[in-house]
């Protein structure tokens, strides 16, 4: 097809893993992606989705003294 790549032509541009780029369309993270018959259709024009994976809402804050292994069973 015309103006779209494969999720393999993707992860070459942007020097990432056939794989991530594969969860990055399931989870709708690049604009226009377009599913047919199990794959994904990428066009040619996006871009490199930010990986920002910082936690933001403060789930893991002070998680060692929560879950730590020197705690003991209650």
């Amino acid at each position: 097809m015309n103006g779209y790549m494969t999720v393999k032509e993707a992860s070459e541009k942007w020097g990432l893993s056939a794989r991530w780029v594969n969860k990055l369309c399931q989870d709708s993270r690049i604009e226009g992606v377009v599913k047919f018959a199990g794959a994904y259709a990428i066009p040619e024009s996006s871009e490199k989705p930010t990986q920002d994976r910082r936690v933001k809402t403060g789930a893991y804050k002070d998680w060692r003294k929560k879950y730590g292994k020197n705690k003991q069973a209650v």
